[in-house]
């Protein structure tokens, strides 16, 4: 996702002001425009690190909610919050956001999931003339095969929003998206989950990658636009399903955190919106960065799918006191 420091909005609109292609140390060369988000972090630190056996509260891969209403804690180990917002505490309050149900009655005759690509143009590093398919589409194209296998009907958009006239341009990606994924919503209102799958921009030196299920594995990152600065609320850019939004993200964090420990890095927060006001269960998705293969960046697709799957099914990820 490209989202840089100086990113400025004009009322009424959610515009991209991508200027450079390396901001944050990210290529040129490689289509490497991304949040520079591992570039904010400690490098060594991802959003696994919170899962971390050994805190206080964690019981055989699961939280007790005690801990994850603690907001200091909640915070320090299960997010990276951006200068250009804030997360207030009653926001961020465990018991709600853990408690909300966003389990979902399957009905594979219609389609319930939607997937798209705001920057569709985003490639990886084994992107080249004999192998156009190392972009973010190719994982959406993954990730729907594999909710299809689990009995969903899914809707892969892989309109190109990025792109104006053959040339890129993410000055205008978001509002292009807006537009089009409106577009798809009121034609199928069955849908009800929204996913917007990116790939992240990092130093050329950082090569994040997991070992999951015995693969090579780019790890991913959920994302949440606040709709807000530090000054207060963004008033052009509502998102009445901001809470609901939160409890999407980290219900999904927690899970893998269960499941898969070493998949995720922390959710990254900003103070725009990034369309998420769409839907109940929207979710901007960050699979790697740059440097990470395709093949890495795939081999997150099976664990994110069995995760939403696990969600959409009721199922918990934490322990009641």
């Amino acid at each position: 996702i490209v989202d840089y420091d100086d990113f400025s909005e004009r009322a009424g609109s959610e515009n991209d002001m991508a200027g450079a292609e390396n901001e944050n140390g990210g290529s040129s060369g490689n289509n490497s425009s991304g949040n520079g988000n591992e570039n904010s972090q400690a490098f060594g630190l991802a959003a696994g690190d919170g899962y971390q056996k050994g805190h206080t509260g964690y019981i055989g891969g699961m939280y007790q909610l005690a801990q994850l209403q603690d907001y200091d804690f909640l915070i320090k180990h299960f997010y990276t919050v951006h200068s250009s917002t804030t997360a207030r505490r009653e926001e961020m309050d465990a018991a709600v956001l853990t408690g909300m149900d966003l389990s979902m009655k399957k009905d594979p005759s219609v389609p319930q999931i939607l997937i798209y690509h705001t920057h569709s143009q985003e490639t990886y590093a084994d992107y080249a003339a004999g192998n156009k398919k190392a972009t973010v589409v190719e994982l959406g194209n993954r990730l729907t095969a594999l909710l299809e296998e689990k009995g969903y009907q899914v809707l892969h958009d892989t309109t190109s929003y990025d792109m104006a006239a053959g040339k890129l341009d993410r000055n205008h990606a978001y509002n292009y998206a807006l537009d089009g994924i409106m577009g798809i919503l009121q034609k199928y209102p069955s849908i009800q989950v929204v996913l917007d799958l990116h790939r992240d921009g990092v130093k050329e030196s950082l090569h994040m990658v997991r070992t999951v299920n015995g693969k090579a594995t780019a790890p991913i990152m959920f994302f949440n636009g606040m709709s807000q600065t530090p000054e207060g609320e963004i008033e052009y850019l509502k998102n009445p399903y901001k809470t609901e939004n939160l409890a999407f993200s980290l219900q999904m964090q927690l899970l893998c955190g269960k499941y898969y420990p070493d998949l995720t890095r922390r959710i990254y927060i900003k103070g725009y919106r990034y369309n998420l006001h769409l839907a109940k269960r929207a979710m901007l998705v960050e699979v790697g960065a740059q440097n990470n293969t395709v093949e890495e960046a795939k081999n997150a697709m099976k664990p994110l799918a069995e995760m939403l799957y696990r969600l959409l099914s009721g199922e918990k990820s934490y322990k009641k006191n």
